[in-house]
């Protein structure tokens, strides 16, 4: 089972991939990042795609089963995609032992990406993501 370094040079292998973190959407810090970053600093975009991540996981509205969460349990949210002029980024919550408070941020280049594998693909890498 991979840990954070292996998962995210995993997911730098995907198509299209310009950078790639597993970021704490309760605390906004990165746990690891590879490759570019949005706008030039990890630590930012960090912090920024927390307060996305965490704004939908927080909202009932957009969570399964109206977002009751216990320890141990699924991610609120499966994952998010937003999508710009010149690229993607897939935010993909990863199931873990505690809270469940962590994503996989990729970022992609539109014209090279593919945005159904990398949901496929991410979805897979944090089925066996260990965290530890």
């Amino acid at each position: 089972m991979p840990g954070i370094d292996e998962c995210l040079l995993e997911a730098m292998r995907l198509p299209g991939a310009r950078g790639a973190a597993l970021v704490d959407w309760t605390s906004g810090l990165a746990l690891g990042a590879v490759g570019e970053s949005p706008g030039g600093d990890q630590e930012a975009a960090a912090a920024e795609a927390a307060e996305l991540a965490r704004l939908a996981a927080e909202q009932h509205a957009f969570t399964a089963d109206g977002g009751t969460e216990e320890e141990g349990a699924d991610p609120p949210v499966e994952d998010l995609i937003l999508s710009n002029r010149d690229s993607y980024h897939v935010l993909r919550f990863v199931r873990t032992s505690f809270d469940s408070s962590v994503f996989l941020h990729l970022w992609l280049a539109r014209t090279e990406g593919n945005l159904a594998l990398a949901r496929i693909r991410l979805g897979e890498m944090a089925g066996r993501l260990v965290l530890g």
